[in-house]
């Protein structure tokens, strides 16, 4: 069970390795696609309907991402983003948020700045080896594009 305080007001997360499987499709056109989990998109609706804010911060782009941006009007969508702190950093002080009610999902190198900024720091099982060292990082149960969004949000509203 992840710790995450009730003072949370906003979950700001990567995409790619956190909402996906990390893996990339490609079809004879070669047009990139991407597997998305019911569960973790049920967490995008969720959040909405609750009245918590959501920023993703993705060093790609994607249509999936589009997609859920769509749906769920989400409140931030950075997509090409290589210095996600500074994105973070921005949207943080945009939507005055305190320590503590904010968290941050990350999985890969370019996503360990972002994460040691965050008080609140959660990855996923399967993230490289570098990111699970970051200082009072929390591991969640499930993989990332298995529930592992989800899993953060249930635990934020106590499910």
């Amino acid at each position: 069970m992840l710790n995450i305080p009730k003072t949370v007001k906003m979950i700001i997360t990567d995409f790619d390795g956190i909402v996906t499987d990390n893996c990339v499709y490609v079809d004879e056109n070669c047009n990139m696609t991407r597997k998305l989990n019911f569960k973790d998109i049920m967490a995008f609706s969720i959040l909405k309907k609750r009245g918590y804010k959501v920023a993703i911060i993705s060093g790609e782009a994607s249509s999936a991402i589009e997609l859920i941006k769509n749906k769920f009007d989400i409140n931030e969508i950075h997509q090409n983003i290589r210095i996600k702190v500074d994105v973070l950093k921005s949207i943080v002080e945009k939507y005055n948020l305190a320590e503590g009610e904010y968290l941050y999902i990350g999985d890969d190198i370019n996503d360990i700045e972002s994460l040691e900024y965050s008080a609140i720091r959660i990855t996923v099982p399967n993230a490289m080896p570098k990111v699970k060292e970051v200082k009072d990082i929390q591991i969640t149960t499930q993989k990332g594009g298995e529930g592992a969004f989800r899993e953060v949000v249930d635990c934020l509203i106590g499910i």
